[in-house]
């Protein structure tokens, strides 16, 4: 009878381990049908799965080759319009010069539209003033400056000859010889031909500075006529929660920018009728027109312009008179005090407000990345840089 209990207990172990791995089976069928998803009839797929079948799992975009191939290719796209901006970097000046020029004469034609005038014809009427003034400048005053620029360099071996009197001067020549080699340099005209690579290179110069010139021109009174709708396709690339505040701080900084530009305009304009009048009441007539232009060309450089032209000036008279010289350095020495504490305070209080050391750095960062026209346009920039710092950054650090 042992033997039978053995037996029967034997069997009955064997038929717990069968059933136990029969339900091992079964979960692991389970969760294999899960992980497979059922078929679906035609019905009740949809259209664009009943061709090509359902659609899969979505790459793993923590792969290392997922990673480092759109990584590159990322660095190859970014070094390619790198490169692309260094290529057209010239026609990218013109268009942000043109920017510039055309939100200053927008003043113009809000002031003309304030006065009941439609806005096609306010810039028409600003339009037609703008190439009027061209006009009568290219008419009027570039043949009395050539003129006059003209008799500066008949009379600058003149003034280097009276140069010499001076015995500093006269030591510092008879050591290194430069007097004669300056009165060589002006009287062969090759200052003008070295300055441009010989008679080709003015050529050239020319003929590119004017067809800047006309680009310029023609772009501007393109960004004038359609101003409005150019903002409101750039601001149309905000997202629509904010865009109205996109669209109120985008205006204010294009107000800023046609305040500075016609405020420069204004007190250069105040410089050079200013000089002209002193210069022909010192008796300097004869080159007060081309002087009184530099003068108002170089004020529009801030900070350096303005002493670069009376530096300019002043050489000039004193090598005429040593009595028109003194004037001349006093009355400049009183002009840009005037200028710089009266004028411009009260021109560009309404259009850029920023403190002394903000225009100080603003204007060598732009004139060290682009020259001349960075200087100009560093100013307005610094401005809308400030704006944006004051009306989103610090805004948002207050609210945390």
């Amino acid at each position: 009878m042992s033997n039978e209990h053995a037996a029967a207990a034997e069997d009955a172990a064997e038929r717990e381990d069968a059933a136990e791995r029969a339900d091992e089976s079964a979960d692991q069928a389970e969760a294999t049908a899960e992980a497979i998803p059922e078929p679906v009839h035609d019905g009740e797929l949809a259209e664009h799965d009943r061709h090509y079948g359902v659609q899969g799992p979505p790459f793993e975009h923590r792969s290392p080759f997922y990673v480092g191939f759109f990584g590159a290719l990322g660095a190859l796209l970014a070094y390619f319009l790198w490169s692309a901006m260094l290529g057209i970097g010239s026609t990218l000046l013109l268009i942000v010069v043109s920017l510039f020029l055309a939100a200053g004469l927008n003043p113009s034609v809000e002031a003309l539209q304030r006065r009941g005038l439609r806005r096609s014809w306010a810039v028409t009427a600003v339009i037609t003033a703008f190439l009027a003034a061209v006009a009568l400048f290219v008419i009027a005053i570039v043949p009395v400056i050539t003129d006059q620029v003209t008799a500066i360099s008949q009379n600058a071996p003149e003034w280097l000859e009276r140069l010499q009197e001076n015995k500093q001067v006269q030591k510092l020549d008879d050591e290194y010889d430069i007097i004669s080699k300056a009165q060589d340099y002006v009287a062969n005209g090759d200052f003008v031909s070295g300055l441009f690579g010989g008679v080709l290179g003015v050529g050239l110069k020319i003929l590119g500075a004017l067809f800047n010139a006309f680009i310029i021109l023609v772009l501007t009174l393109y960004f004038l006529s359609s101003l409005d709708k150019t903002k409101q396709a750039f601001y149309r690339l905000a997202p629509a929660s904010r865009r109205t505040r996109v669209s109120l701080l985008g205006d204010q900084i294009v107000r800023n920018v046609g305040g500075y530009v016609s405020g420069a305009f204004i007190v250069a304009l105040c410089a050079g009728v200013s000089t002209l009048v002193f210069l022909f009441a010192v008796g300097l007539g004869e080159y007060a027109v081309a002087l009184a232009f530099v003068v108002a060309l170089l004020d529009v450089i801030p900070m350096i312009g303005a002493t670069i032209g009376a530096v300019i000036v002043t050489a000039i008279a004193f090598a005429t008179d040593v009595k028109t010289g003194i004037f001349c350095a006093i009355f400049f020495l009183i002009y840009q005090q005037v200028e710089n504490y009266i004028v411009y305070p009260r021109v560009m209080s309404k259009s850029v407000d920023l403190p002394g050391a903000v225009i100080v750095i603003a204007a060598l960062v732009g004139a060290g990345l682009l020259g001349v026209v960075g200087a100009l346009l560093a100013i307005p920039t610094a401005a809308a840089i400030l704006l944006i710092m004051r009306e989103v950054v610090v805004r948002r650090q207050d609210a945390r």
